[in-house]
């Protein structure tokens, strides 16, 4: 097992890839791994954004291990479990930086699941996706009875959820689970392409409004509104916002330092 790491674009975009044959699952020490690489990436002040994507043709990632599931015992062993795979996805949702889900194959369970946690999908046309848990007796613990209903509705979250069937991407992009359908040679360059326009984007400025609509969305309307406001003028003491301000008005690429 183990978390393969390329720096692209002077180190700007890094590009996670699961190597975990044959599906690429998510086991414990696969969970560890990937959490320690993010956190590798958060506090490397060059690093602009992060895609993930699984190794082989086959799959991006299958979900968690049959055989951790068999594992479980007792209650406390299911909740410790489930815990593990809430804490990465919460860990890649609350990043200051976008992370970019480059689904290259079959992507199922806790997959979908870590999928549903990324701020960016870009899925191959060939992909599959599914939350097949009660199917088997049980249901999502990774996150999924509840990123789910946000991000396509509660009515295709049910249908997805309680029928526990696989869709394609055709049908993926329809729900608005994945953003961009692609061929499958372009997955990954495609994503790459989206994390380099926004790497050359202000880093401070990126984060707050990434903050702005994480925040945001759990609150009400006013709430939220205020939290804009005051973001907002945390940005206008920036560096950055001037820099941008003058790159616009000098017709050239801004000089963005984070500050």
């Amino acid at each position: 097992m183990t978390i393969n790491i390329r720096k692209e674009c002077e180190g700007s975009v890094w590009v996670l890839e699961i190597d975990n044959p044959p599906m690429n699952n998510l086991t414990p020490s696969v969970v560890h791994e990937l959490s320690r690489v993010l956190k590798s990436f958060d506090q490397e002040a060059s690093a602009r954004a992060a895609i993930i994507t699984g190794a082989g043709e086959r799959a991006f990632i299958g979900g968690v291990a049959i055989e951790e599931i068999k594992k479980i015992q007792s209650c406390q062993h299911g909740i410790e479990l489930a815990k593990m795979g809430q804490n990465l996805c919460n860990q890649i949702e609350d990043l200051g930086k976008p992370v970019i889900a480059a689904v290259n194959g079959l992507c199922i369970g806790g997959g979908t699941e870590l999928l549903l946690a990324c701020h960016m999908r870009v899925a191959s046309e060939k992909a599959k996706f599914g939350q097949p848990e009660i199917a088997m007796g049980f249901i999502p613990g990774f996150g999924g009875t509840q990123r789910l209903p946000r991000l396509v509705g509660m009515s295709q979250a049910h249908r997805l959820i309680l029928l526990g069937e696989t869709i394609d991407s055709e049908e993926a992009y329809r729900i608005g689970l994945v953003d961009m359908r692609v061929a499958k040679e372009k997955t990954l360059s495609t994503a790459i392409s989206l994390a380099r326009k926004i790497s050359e984007k202000g880093p401070v400025s990126i984060r707050l409004a990434m903050r702005a609509m994480r925040e945001g969305s759990e609150m009400d309307l006013k709430s939220g509104l205020q939290l804009e406001t005051q973001l907002f003028g945390e940005i206008c003491k920036t560096e950055d916002m001037k820099e941008g301000l003058q790159a616009f008005l000098e017709h050239r690429k801004p000089a963005f330092k984070g500050r």
